[in-house]
């Protein structure tokens, strides 16, 4: 459950809803990033303390949320540790009281939970071999995880008649990539439920709660580590197949997707929600030809 020292990390910054000219600044704002250990996750919590907000980073492990929060801190942000499993709805209620509790609000969340998993990849044999529970853990960690979440800090949100979800979807929503089909039907169902969730709280709470998604392109990270990179570093063909279709010709770096989230959780895009922005060096709208 959430709790402990990590709450009193960095100190309260007042909230302000618009500081000293820039409609970019963050300052003020309280945010929480799931999966903010990870190496999107990680990034985008470093982005939104640079930008002046205060960040709970909430992972499952305690340890984990720590080192980040200290990273954070280290570079003169303020953060602090929210601990709970995205796929436990109760302990991400618990989460959330306990920020509000101690912070009055909160005014941003990033889901970067989720990923793939090793025994739901098709790339080595046909996906009829694929287990079912391992496609169903991939739904339920990249669309549950996203859900659980949104639906709970989107209520506190509601409350207070304003906030800024921010999801993540992915290339593989729009696109077709081979050997992941239970991570393609998740983040397919991340962009319609950012869209449904953006016009249903609009509707419902008022114009200033909004929902928005990006989609990264190809990014190298633990998890795909293995899959796009040979043991001497060297490009593996899945990888050396993406840069050729990426007009910049490159992978991306994590924290080339930092400027899309702090101006979706700016007052910038104060009329920005429902959309999934393209975070890909040209990926998604190149043929190949």
């Amino acid at each position: 459950m959430a709790g402990g020292k990590g709450l009193q990390r960095g100190g309260a910054v007042p909230y302000t809803r618009r500081m000293s000219g820039s409609p970019f600044a963050l300052t003020g704002r309280v945010a929480v990033v799931t999966g903010g250990c990870g190496t999107i996750g990680g990034a985008l919590a470093s982005g939104l303390a640079a930008a002046g907000a205060t960040v709970a980073v909430l992972d499952r492990r305690r340890d984990s949320a720590e080192h980040k929060v200290d990273e954070i801190c280290r570079a003169g942000g303020q953060a602090l540790v929210l601990v709970a499993d995205v796929l436990d709805q109760a302990q991400v209620r618990a989460a959330r009281d306990e920020l509000v509790r101690e912070r009055g609000r909160v005014d941003i969340l990033v889901n970067a939970a989720g990923g793939n998993i090793v025994g739901a990849r098709s790339d080595d044999r046909p996906v009829f071999d694929v287990p079912f529970d391992a496609f169903g853990e991939v739904m339920d960690l990249n669309v549950q995880g996203t859900v659980i979440p949104s639906l709970s800090f989107a209520e506190a949100m509601a409350g207070q008649g304003s906030g800024c979800i921010v999801n993540i979807s992915s290339m593989a929503a729009t696109r077709v990539l081979t050997g992941v089909l239970g991570y393609s039907v998740a983040k397919a169902g991340i962009e319609i439920f950012t869209r449904w969730l953006a016009a249903d709280l609009a509707r419902r709470h008022g114009e200033k709660i909004r929902v928005n998604a990006i989609a990264p392109g190809f990014v190298i990270s633990a998890q795909n580590h293995d899959v796009l990179l040979n043991k001497d570093g060297s490009f593996t063909e899945r990888a050396r197949a993406i840069v050729a279709h990426t007009p910049m010709g490159r992978f991306g770096r994590p924290e080339e997707l930092v400027g899309t989230v702090q101006w979706l959780c700016s007052d910038a895009a104060s009329f920005v929600t429902g959309v999934v922005i393209p975070v890909d060096g040209g990926f998604s709208v190149f043929s190949g030809v």
